[in-house]
């Protein structure tokens, strides 16, 4: 049964009418396939049906309009969507932000698109990129919020100014608990003070809750999220990109699968449990082979594991991830780290962007005796001092660390 009490930001935009006071307006619209409605009608053929000829350009972020491209570096190109013929300027290739020219043939941009609450996703960079010509050509953004699917818990390591890359262009934690429209407040407030900023905010929405609570429909934002399962891993396991572990890409179940050919499951097989005991962890670990149908090790057999989790809310993913990396680094040989480049970063590994924290490197290197979640956490009470008063929603006094 769908919970229809939850209203999102584009329900709210055109069921409440607000859309009336922009149509005179010429409009862009950055979104992708995963923005729809209750219904699954695209936000695109709400902004067409209500918009027509006003509707100049839409913009599309990583993996394309209707994310059939696979990750880093894999361009989408520039064309006309299948639907009604609108053309579509990709974000993510030919260009990492819009044209001037292009913005300044619209008034107002328009933006709706369906972020999973990690730093190392780019879409809320796209919009980062977006703020900034914006805020240059004095153009207004109008953000339809939805739920940040992790909920409002925080993971750090919050990004350090040495590691900016297009995996973090601004200081984060890994796992930010905050909604795309909180993220745009924080952005303008520390870089675009001047830029016109319009949130049009859910309804109903619990901050606290995990995307299944709302009983909506899983839509994949990105080919390799095709569950929440899948997004409640990534950031964490996110960090087998920087390794040449597969991360489980080419298989059905990304970033619940990992392992590579070298992997020695059996020792892992009855070291793991003791490392990781499901009832501090929420995770049950199970052995099994996978042969990837594309990317690392694409072809062969691999050695590994599935993670199933069993209690979503004790689940550390980032935690989990960096002391399984660093277990697998101290037992294999063969385990390395993968040199750039790595989403357009040229010069530092792509662990280095990924975990964005000198000495969370070090610990995982085996050269930092501080205390993983002490260094886990370092900053989040100041980043939550800093986010609290541009919250849009209610939350309890403090969101879980």
């Amino acid at each position: 049964m769908i919970d229809s009490k939850l209203k999102l930001g584009v329900e709210v935009f055109f069921e409440d009418n607000l859309y009336q006071r922009y149509r005179r307006a010429n409009i862009g619209l950055l979104t992708h396939q995963a923005a729809t409605d209750l219904k699954l009608t695209l936000s695109l053929e709400h902004f067409y049906n209500s918009f027509r000829e006003r509707l100049l350009w839409v913009f599309s972020p990583q993996h394309g309009l209707f994310s059939e491209k696979q990750a880093n570096m894999i361009g989408s190109p520039d064309e006309r969507e299948p639907l009604f013929g609108l053309p579509v300027k990709s974000l993510y290739g030919p260009r990492l932000k819009p044209e001037r020219e292009d913005i300044q043939e619209i008034e107002i941009l328009f933006v709706d698109l369906v972020d999973v609450g990690c730093r190392v996703y780019t879409y809320i960079w796209t919009l980062y990129l977006v703020m900034e010509i914006c805020n240059q050509l004095e153009k207004e953004i109008v953000i339809l919020d939805r739920p940040n699917p992790l909920g409002d818990t925080l993971e750090g390591p919050i990004l350090e100014r040495d590691y900016f890359s297009f995996v973090g262009l601004d200081s984060l934690p890994m796992r930010h608990g905050l909604t795309i429209g909180e993220i745009a407040r924080l952005f303008q407030k520390r870089h675009f003070s001047n830029l016109h900023l319009k949130i049009i905010a859910m309804k109903n929405y619990i901050p606290s809750k995990l995307f299944p609570y709302y009983q909506r429909p899983w839509i994949f934002p990105s080919p390799n999220l095709p569950t929440f399962e899948c997004a409640l891993a990534y950031p964490g396991m996110v960090l087998l990109e920087g390794t040449n572990l597969s991360e489980g890409r080419g298989t059905t179940q990304p970033f619940l699968i990992f392992g590579a050919p070298f992997l020695k499951v059996k020792d892992l097989y009855f070291l793991l449990p003791e490392l990781f005991p499901q009832q501090e962890w929420g995770v049950l670990l199970r052995p099994l082979a996978f042969e990837p149908t594309f990317d690392k090790w694409k072809g062969y057999r691999c050695l590994g594991f599935q993670i199933h989790i069993t209690n979503p809310k004790k689940f550390s993913p980032v935690k989990f991830a960096i002391k399984l990396l660093r277990i697998l680094r101290e037992n294999h040989e063969e385990f390395q780290f993968l040199l750039p480049p790595y989403e357009f970063e040229r010069t530092r590994r792509p662990i280095e962007i990924l975990l964005g924290s000198r000495k969370v490197l070090l610990w995982l290197m085996g050269q930092e005796k501080e205390d993983l979640t002490v260094l886990l956490n370092d900053g989040l009470k100041g980043f939550l001092t800093e986010v609290s008063p541009l919250w849009i929603y209610e939350r309890e006094p403090t969101p879980s660390l």
